[in-house]
């Protein structure tokens, strides 16, 4: 299977390298250091007791790698608009484009009730850009449901977790899906099939929600924002808020919101990556994981002044920091 990585960072990288140790012929894009570092001496990978060195052909040029069967996306939201129109040389017309990415996806109301519908989420694709360079249809979606890093270029060091749910945004049983779930597998991950790709999505951002905007502004890890009674407090409010607006999209919450906070929890003394970018002062995913549940709350008729509040506030540091212009 040919398999292109869009963005081989801590994510990319844990896929592009098991997949290819697995023996699929992956590449992926990269740039800076990291690039120069994996097209030298290949991908290190490291996860525990277990490591090697991965042979992923990586280059900044899709046009260097030719066309794949399946072009993954597991770039931060905030590079994919430059990214998108850059693409084309890795798509055939039977390539399936996956996107493994925080947040809500720029195809996610393709597959909700009336009203939402065909709309087009303003947070998530100002100009409709990404439909304009994406017009497949269907994709697939892939929430990750693991942890990893990248310590050094060209090295990814995986820390936690090995679970991938994979769907297609028709929201049936898809073929392409399958297949591209079992070569997960076989690369020693874990891959899974779902019909249902939404309420997945929609249940790790409602995670991603409540406790990641607080820790960029306490400073707290996800324990500490579960432990903190007043941080846990308002996280439970901007949940029941996004539960709310599920409820009306047709995504019901399946457990509770003290159960999803303990999830969180679970991860331990752990930076959510909005956070972490912050502290590294790379762009922040603001929009795809905040502001469209306040665009998708207003569609629905549903008020949201905990998560308002809390995105003017998380905004305003941003701004402050310089990773956020709007």
């Amino acid at each position: 299977m040919r398999i292109c990585i869009v963005g081989a960072g801590a994510i990319g990288g844990l896929l592009a390298a098991r997949l290819a140790h697995a023996g699929h012929e992956v590449c992926a894009i990269a740039r800076g250091p990291h690039l120069a570092a994996i097209q030298a001496k290949g991908l290190r990978y490291r996860h525990g007791q277990e490591e090697f060195v991965a042979p992923v052909a990586a280059s900044d040029d899709p046009a260097d790698l030719g066309t794949q069967d399946y072009v993954v996306l597991t770039v931060k939201a905030p590079a994919l608009p430059t990214l998108a129109l850059q693409l084309a040389p890795l798509f055939a017309p039977d390539t399936m484009l996956v996107a493994a990415m925080n947040g809500i996806p720029w195809w996610f109301n393709r597959g909700l009730p009336s009203p939402f519908r065909g709309h087009r989420l303003e947070a998530i694709d100002p100009g409709g850009l990404l439909e304009a360079a994406f017009p497949y249809d269907p994709v697939l979606g892939c929430v990750v449901h693991a942890g990893s890093s990248v310590p050094e270029p060209g090295f990814v060091d995986h820390a936690a977790g090995n679970h991938f749910i994979v769907g297609s945004s028709s929201r049936t049983t898809s073929p392409e899906a399958t297949a591209f779930a079992d070569a997960i597998t076989s690369s020693g991950l874990s891959g899974v099939t779902t019909d249902n790709i939404h309420s997945e999505i929609w249940m790790k951002l409602i995670g991603n929600l409540g406790m990641g905007p607080i820790s960029v502004l306490t400073g707290a890890t996800l324990a500490g924002v579960a432990r903190d009674p007043d941080a846990r407090s308002i996280a439970a409010a901007m949940m029941r808020e996004a539960m709310l607006v599920g409820d009306q999209l047709g995504l019901p919450m399946t457990m509770s919101i003290e159960e999803r906070i303990d999830v969180g929890a679970e991860l331990g003394e752990f930076k959510p990556s909005i956070l972490q970018d912050l502290e590294l002062g790379r762009p922040m995913e603001i929009d795809t994981l905040i502001t469209v549940v306040s665009e998708l709350g207003v569609l629905a008729e549903v008020p949201t002044p905990t998560i308002d509040t809390v995105l003017a506030l998380v905004r305003g540091r941003a701004r402050r920091a310089g990773l956020y212009q709007a």
